[in-house]
């Protein structure tokens, strides 16, 4: 299924959810997920938006939670939308932070894993993170499409906002 054969204007997520991506100087600290959808791969700690609770309380929450580190100077790092047969439909906010309070922990469902910029090991990660988390880490602001089946990448359209 193409991206372009979903009608992105009627179309409703199952699911809200958000990931964070904290960068300090020219590294990103990743998680190892132990448990849930994405279990044992590599991403960024987050999780689905609870009720009353906006998408960069969330991916502060989850963060909290996941590593035991709070971020700080969080920022908008872009919007993504996940539509499959087989897995909920998910509109992601995407956050970044460039430093956090407290020392990242392993918990119950992550082990946190630092890397450089520039080697990010994508190959354990989903298939769509390497077309639009460069560009995030790099400062833009993103929106992405994609469908998958399964864990499959069917389809992507990546864009950059424009101020």
């Amino acid at each position: 299924m193409k991206v372009t054969d979903i009608d992105w204007k009627t179309w409703q997520p199952e699911e809200v959810s958000t990931l964070m991506f904290v960068k300090v100087h020219k590294e990103v600290l990743l998680i190892h997920k132990k448990r849930g959808l994405g279990a044992g791969k590599i991403n960024g700690p987050g999780g689905r938006v609870e009720h009353a609770e906006s998408p960069m309380q969330c991916a502060i929450r989850e963060t909290e939670e996941e590593l035991n580190i709070t971020p700080k100077n969080v920022r908008s790092g872009g919007e993504l939308f996940f539509h499959s047969d087989d897995f909920p439909k998910t509109h992601g906010y995407v956050f970044t932070a460039d430093s956090y309070a407290g020392s990242p922990t392993e918990t119950d469902e992550a082990i946190p894993l630092w890397f450089p910029v520039n080697r990010i090991p994508y190959g354990q990660m989903w298939e769509d993170d390497k077309f639009w988390l460069p560009k995030v880490l790099g400062g833009a602001v993103v929106d992405g499409w994609f469908t998958f089946t399964g864990e499959t990448l069917l389809d992507h359209l990546v864009t950059i906002r424009q101020d």
